[in-house]
């Protein structure tokens, strides 16, 4: 039944490049100038839509050629997967295993590099159980995955079935917001918290807009490549939304940054349950140590009580059953003093205790904490990095350890939380 679910994507069309209007110079390359019997790049272009990078098989334009209707007549979607298939997307031999990056319950990750385009890849090797097919992970991450193409999003790139696994492709980056924290000894600059933050909200209000809620995010599941750009990754828990509140499962989001309401049992939630968390992460980046990292739920809720007021909370069915002390509140400038008051201002709009308060993703990208990044942040097209306007540029952090990463046990473990 899975094969049958992801017919048509069995290649991703991705931001690798932008798409070429004309394969002229690489099809010199392979046949010669001038394509081959009037069969062009842009025609190629038309019909597969391949990223700029792709390196075409000898023999495969001729083969086209030979076997496609006219230019005027589309490629059949049966046609168009045969197609790309020749080329070498969707089997495994394409991709070159380098190193093993975890292992967990039901997949195995490594990474690669394509034989295609000779980029570093990330290969996600998910086992299939005969009676239980594919994780409903998979299915979710795919699913959604193969709609959401955002600069600050990670890219699926391919997808490879066999009878014993389900493999998807992603693009390759060098670590986790978490390991980069640990590079800098938990000491960022400032400057670069503003910059990730803007990156995160970026891709979520591009997901929120689109009705598809993370559900998930922690730093394991911020990825950042040497340039310092961010993206979000592991959908495996997201999920679309096709109305604005609906009962869904409350066992989602990782115990230190799921916000209070799902904590008390609450299953009704929106794009909320995403802002909760992203404040959660924005003071961590800013404070250098998580903000409310209790071992259990109800440890959990007594420190968010502790360091917050949750004016009406005695009324809530879910708070009723359970037996929390009082507190007084605590402003939380005594916990992140490296924030500006701008800073502290929108912090507080992420930590609204009454999910409909919190601030949407859009609207906090527009808060006066990034005034200083400039108008043009806002104006980019959605698949341009910011990192394109010299106005944007990461500092030097002051905890930056000239030391490689080292993958330690732990670190290890938090790529595992990241990946599977």
């Amino acid at each position: 039944m899975f094969p049958d679910y992801i017919t048509g994507i069995t290649v991703i069309r991705s931001r690798w490049a932008p798409l070429v209007t004309d394969y002229g110079g690489l099809i010199g390359q392979l046949k010669g100038e001038g394509g081959v019997g009037g069969f062009k790049g842009q025609d190629l272009n038309k019909r597969l839509s391949l990223p700029a990078d792709i390196r075409i098989p000898d023999g495969y334009l001729e083969k086209l050629q030979l076997s496609s209707p006219p230019f005027d007549q589309p490629l059949s979607r049966r046609s168009r997967r045969a197609s790309l298939s020749e080329i070498g997307f969707g089997k495994l031999e394409t991709y070159i295993k380098l190193d093993k990056l975890g292992e967990g319950t039901y997949a195995t990750v490594y990474k690669g590099r394509s034989k295609l385009t000779d980029n570093l890849v990330a290969l996600k090797e998910i086992r299939l159980e005969h009676e239980e097919g594919a994780p409903c992970t998979a299915i979710r991450e795919v699913s959604l995955l193969k709609d959401l193409k955002h600069a600050n999003i990670v890219t699926l790139h391919d997808i490879v079935h066999t009878d014993k696994s389900l493999t998807l492709v992603f693009e390759y980056l060098d670590k986790d917001l978490k390991q980069y924290m640990d590079d800098c000894g938990n000491i960022l600059s400032m400057q670069n918290v503003k910059i990730f933050l803007f990156q995160i909200l970026r891709g979520l209000a591009y997901c929120h807009r689109r009705k598809v809620l993370h559900r998930d995010l922690k730093p394991q599941n911020l990825l950042i490549n040497d340039r310092g750009e961010l993206k979000l990754a592991d959908f495996g828990l997201a999920r679309a939304k096709s109305v604005p509140t609906k009962t869904y499962s409350n066992e989602v989001v990782t115990l230190w940054y799921r916000p209070p309401d799902v904590l008390l049992g609450s299953s009704e939630y929106s794009t909320q349950i995403d802002m909760w968390g992203v404040g959660c992460i924005f003071y961590e980046m800013a404070a250098g140590r998580p903000l409310f990292p209790g071992s259990t739920e109800k440890k959990t809720t007594s420190q968010l009580l502790w360091q917050n007021n949750w004016p009406g909370i005695s009324s809530i069915d879910e708070f009723k059953s359970q037996k929390f002390p009082k507190y007084k509140p605590q402003p939380l400038i005594n916990h992140a003093p490296r924030l500006d008051n701008d800073g502290i201002d929108l912090l507080m709009s992420f930590l609204k205790y009454e999910s409909k308060k919190r601030i949407s993703a859009d609207e906090a990208m527009r808060q006066a904490y990034f005034r200083s990044l400039g108008p043009r942040v806002h104006a980019l097209p959605e698949n341009i990095s910011i990192f394109t306007l010299k106005e944007v540029q990461l500092q030097r952090d002051p905890g930056y350890r000239n030391a490689s990463y080292s993958e330690s046990g732990s670190g290890k473990n938090r790529r595992q939380s990241m990946l599977f």
